[in-house]
């Protein structure tokens, strides 16, 4: 299909929209999600300027033909990408092409033919989490003897009991905490400033309150968790989050064999997740917990039945027995093997 008007013009404008004005206006995204969306765009810009001699001042969406959008998997492929980084340049090209579409319907076309090129099949593997033992050694980590530990605990009880990203946990502030109602909760600003109310628990609201008399007792507005500089309190940043993680899972694996050797902040969320399903809490109710929009993100991580979960079951399922070894002497199954029934 051949898409003739101003073809030298449109696609840079069009470029420039999506990523600038429609994503983080309109789809109300982050600025690494829409990055990570641009970086997908210059790789296929890249490929057509390396594999098929088009320099990039003369690209129109003619580029975007199924033919090119099909030989460009091939090429990561090829030059070993993953399967999930390959499909999701698949789904930003998607995403590009229609907005482009719902803009200018000559170009629906173009975004119906890439919709037909399948994604690449992903293995599927087992989500890693931690076990209670784990968890439990790496949240008690930290000591109370000083005022910098006392911080570090609770902020790393706070990111398992809420389930928070790492960001999420660093834009907290006094304001966010909601102790005197009926059931506490923390608002937490997402993906796309979205926020969220997430509930916690009596222990951690417990927790809270004597955090909260030791680091903030005028309770004036400000983050909840500081270091100061020149006598200013500035909240701690994702890479201080993520180096207090470290140094707890460092000292926790000195006593506890079952910390493993890469403990991230993103593996605290995902075992709280996990922890709540394998305690019975239903699935929307773990989705609106992590800040999932779709229940198909949710299901796939943690919707399925982990070996230890089977085991449990299968174990409940079977009936007990006498433990003599020779259950076929009994009267009863002797009757059953003997038998035309």
């Amino acid at each position: 299909m051949k898409y003739n008007r101003k073809k030298d013009k449109d696609f840079w404008l069009m470029a420039r929209s999506y990523l600038h004005d429609y994503m983080p206006a309109v789809r109300n995204m982050s600025d690494k999600s829409v990055e990570t969306y641009k970086q997908s765009l210059q790789s296929f810009l890249t490929f057509l300027e390396s594999e098929k001699n088009l320099k990039e001042g003369n690209v129109t969406f003619d580029a975007f033909s199924r033919s090119n959008v099909k030989d460009f998997v091939g090429w990561l492929s090829a030059n070993k990408y993953a399967p999930k980084t390959i499909n999701l340049k698949i789904t930003a090209i998607r995403s590009f092409l229609k907005y482009c579409g719902d803009e200018d319907f000559e170009l629906r076309g173009i975004y119906n033919d890439v919709c037909t090129i399948k994604k690449v099949k992903e293995e599927k593997k087992p989500i890693e989490y931690l076990q209670p033992a784990a968890t439990k050694a790496i949240l008690d980590a930290y000591d109370t003897k000083t005022a910098k530990h006392r911080r570090n605990r609770m902020l790393l009880i706070l990111l398992y009991d809420t389930a928070a990203r790492v960001q999420e946990l660093s834009d907290l502030k006094v304001s966010s905490l909601h102790l005197d109602v009926a059931n506490p909760f923390v608002t937490l600003i997402g993906k796309g400033r979205k926020t969220r109310n997430v509930p916690i628990m009596k222990k951690t609201v417990a927790h809270l309150n004597h955090y909260l008399k030791e680091f903030h007792p005028d309770m004036s507005e400000g983050p909840l968790f500081y270091s100061r500089f020149d006598g200013v309190p500035h909240p701690l940043s994702t890479d201080s989050i993520s180096l207090v993680l470290k140094t707890a899972a460092d000292k926790a694996r000195k006593t506890c064999v079952d910390v493993p050797p890469d403990v991230h902040c993103h593996l605290i969320r995902k075992t709280k997740a996990m922890d709540l399903y394998k305690n019975g809490v239903p699935l929307p109710f773990i989705m609106q917990l992590l800040g999932h929009e779709s229940m198909s993100t949710t299901s796939g991580f943690y919707a399925f039945a982990t070996l230890e979960m089977m085991s449990e079951a299968m174990n409940k399922a079977v009936p007990s027995f006498a433990d003599d070894g020779k259950i076929w002497k009994k009267p009863a199954i002797k009757k059953i093997l003997y038998s035309l029934d």
